[in-house]
């Protein structure tokens, strides 16, 4: 892991950071591709750097509120990692959501044309989050074990990188929805296929993550993942039902 490329003076230039930021521009480059592709107005851009600013705050504050009894909220809110998932998509898709009514640009068409680079900048999010040792798994003998001696919290037994796992699932997934779009698959099939991915993704791995239990085995980021699995399987049941 290579939590700090180099420095500054005092200012760190930190691998997530770089990462982050490569994250955002493709993100916001794979929309402006895919809006093109929808006809939608160019204008609709505004909603994915509105997203990404609206990400980035909902995923640290989230992340903040879950963890303040561990330590200072102000340390917290400042450090080079800790992002919550569903807080950072709580927080970008209802941003997007609420520029996309400003533009009076389809919901639905919206959000289809986002999902390849929602998928892909969340991709590269999770790799910038291995580089911190950030959001990794439960110790583990597999080959693949890592240990994050640096990490957040620092670990230094072999663990599973569940920041490599979700990276691996969701790049073929950003394949197949540009693919899928490409084929003239409808819009609420893309959204549906993708938040059913997405969300499958989230729960299966989260059973390896460290993350603290609020019902059974079931963490919250369980309960979330299930909820977009469910919103995106009734939206995948209304599209084929018969008219």
């Amino acid at each position: 892991m290579y939590p700090v490329l180099f420095k500054i003076g005092a200012l760190e230039i930190t691998s997530f950071g770089v990462l982050m930021a490569v994250a955002m521009l493709m993100g916001i480059w794979v929309f402006h591709r895919e809006l093109a592709q929808s006809r939608l107005p160019e204008d609709a851009i505004n909603a994915a750097f509105a997203g990404v600013f609206g990400g980035l705050a909902g995923a640290k504050v989230i992340w903040t509120l879950e963890f303040m009894g561990e330590a200072p909220i102000g340390s917290l809110l400042f450090s080079r990692g800790g992002f919550s998932w569903y807080g950072g998509a709580i927080g970008g898709i209802g941003t997007g959501l609420w520029m996309l009514r400003r533009y009076r640009i389809p919901l639905l068409r919206g959000l289809a044309a986002a999902t390849p680079a929602l998928a892909i900048g969340h991709a590269i999010g999770r790799i910038g989050c291995f580089l911190v040792g950030d959001d990794y798994g439960r110790p583990t003998d597999l080959p693949w074990g890592v240990a994050f001696p640096l990490g957040l919290p620092p670990v230094t037994v072999p663990v599973h990188p569940t920041q490599l796992y979700e990276a691996v699932l969701l790049v073929p997934l950003t394949f197949f929805l540009i693919r899928w779009r490409r084929a003239g698959v409808g819009d609420a099939v893309v959204l549906g296929r993708y938040l059913v991915l997405a969300g499958l993704f989230r729960f299966t791995i989260e059973f390896v993550r460290v993350n603290r239990q609020i019902l059974g085995p079931f963490t919250l980021a369980h309960v979330i993942a299930l909820g977009l699995v469910a919103a995106g399987a009734v939206m995948l049941f209304k599209a084929n039902a018969p008219r």
